[in-house]
């Protein structure tokens, strides 16, 4: 019997591991779906792959889950960071939510010049980033970095690191990566500017970087989550585990 509820644990996975359960867990398997002694839940830690569980113990403030047999190795993603401005809540929140899904290792929002909201809740992105991979079927959870100033990250960008820049004043002017070949893997990373645009201060460092590749996303200027979704998908079907 195959599990119909996954749920991310942050705990070691392994043949006859016990898993504790907390209070919200607890609620959320025994007191919202209903699950009782002997039901199948899928575990996964974003270390050890996916685990088939049983019921083992059940609680209203906690419980004991226990592992039966692994259903799902480790996969990991491709070593991509997604960096992106925050905007308005609920699309800072989509962004998040699809970078995980489509296979981001690393989301990274930043402050820009044009940046008009400069303050996240941390937790409460990785919280999305976790339920997106508990709905996608994910073995992995991205992390979610605090966020930084975009000059500072670029102060001390990683020289093996490449970088797709979405620039909007690009639009309709250049094709996807021409230049790039597709072998052999290497880190990566996304920029996805704010509402407002780059400065032209930030254009033109970013031009100038030497592992920077200028692209433009189509022929009409993207909000910033769809961006997102766009870019990552042409990345992956490009360069990323979609070929």
């Amino acid at each position: 019997m195959s599990a119909k509820v996954r749920l991310y644990v942050d705990h070691p996975l392994g043949a006859g591991q016990s898993v504790p359960l907390d209070r919200d867990q607890a609620h959320y398997l025994f007191g919202v779906m209903r699950l009782g002694p002997g039901a199948r839940v899928a575990l996964f830690n974003g270390r050890d792959g996916e685990w088939q569980a049983e019921v083992a113990e059940a609680g209203k403030r906690g419980g004991v889950l226990a592992c039966v047999a692994q259903s799902k190795p480790l996969q990991l993603p491709p070593d991509l960071w997604l960096i992106f401005a925050p905007i308005k809540k609920a699309r800072t929140d989509f962004i998040v939510e699809k970078a995980a899904e489509m296979g981001a290792a690393r989301i990274v929002p930043v402050v820009t010049e044009f940046t008009n909201s400069e303050r996240i809740r941390q937790d409460r992105l990785q919280a999305h980033a976790v339920e997106a991979a508990e709905q996608c079927g994910g073995t992995f959870v991205p992390e979610v970095a605090e966020l930084q100033k975009l000059s500072a990250l670029l102060d001390h960008w990683p020289l093996s690191r490449q970088l797709m820049f979405c620039d909007e004043a690009e639009v309709g002017q250049r094709l996807f990566l021409d230049e790039v070949r597709a072998e052999p893997p290497a880190p990566w990373a996304i920029l996805i500017g704010p509402e407002g645009g780059f400065s032209e201060g930030e254009r033109k460092r970013l031009q100038g970087m030497e592992q920077s590749h200028v692209v433009s996303l189509g022929p009409r200027i993207l909000r910033a989550d769809t961006a997102a979704v766009a870019a990552m998908t042409l990345w992956q079907q490009r360069l990323g585990d979609w070929r």
